[in-house]
């Protein structure tokens, strides 16, 4: 399919901007996860999951934004999506956040696929999405250890 320049950065800046989404609905269960968990779980989700996915969220933010910049396109607003209404247990919670990050790793692992970063985005752009994943990649073995850890 034939695309623009333009077209090409918008199509790339919409695809990261549905990882960023899924990492802010992840970074959303886990917080309500944790607030469920006592001190010392709590310690565990945090600094296995929620931190790292707090860095990766804010890293593919600045990637986004930084790219819009440079491209002379529209950034895109991130707001936190608000708390689920209903759920199962602070397991299943963890569950679904690991199920959020490896969607957004997919998309970020499908959009380097479909060649759009080398051919209508930048050498930091590309730098950007490949730090991401360097963070993404190894959560959802901490996430499987994490739910082996607390919920044996």
């Amino acid at each position: 399919m034939a695309y623009t320049t333009a077209e090409g950065r918008q199509q790339l800046l919409d695809t990261v901007a549905e990882a960023v989404e899924r990492l802010g609905q992840a970074l959303a269960l886990l917080g309500v996860a944790y607030e469920e968990l006592d001190e010392s779980r709590g310690d565990q989700l945090e600094a296995l999951l929620f931190r790292p996915v707090q860095g990766a969220y804010g890293r593919l933010r600045r990637t986004h934004s930084d790219f819009a910049t440079r491209a002379g396109l529209p950034a895109r607003t991130f707001t936190q999506p608000p708390p689920p209404a209903a759920w199962h247990g602070s397991r299943s919670l963890v569950e679904e956040a690991a199920e959020e990050v490896g969607a957004a790793d997919d998309t970020i692992a499908d959009l380097q696929d479909s060649l759009l970063p080398v051919e209508v985005g930048d050498p930091e752009l590309r730098a950007g999405l490949a730090g991401v994943r360097e963070l993404l990649t190894p959560l959802q073995d901490s996430a499987d250890e994490l739910l082996r850890q607390l919920w044996r």
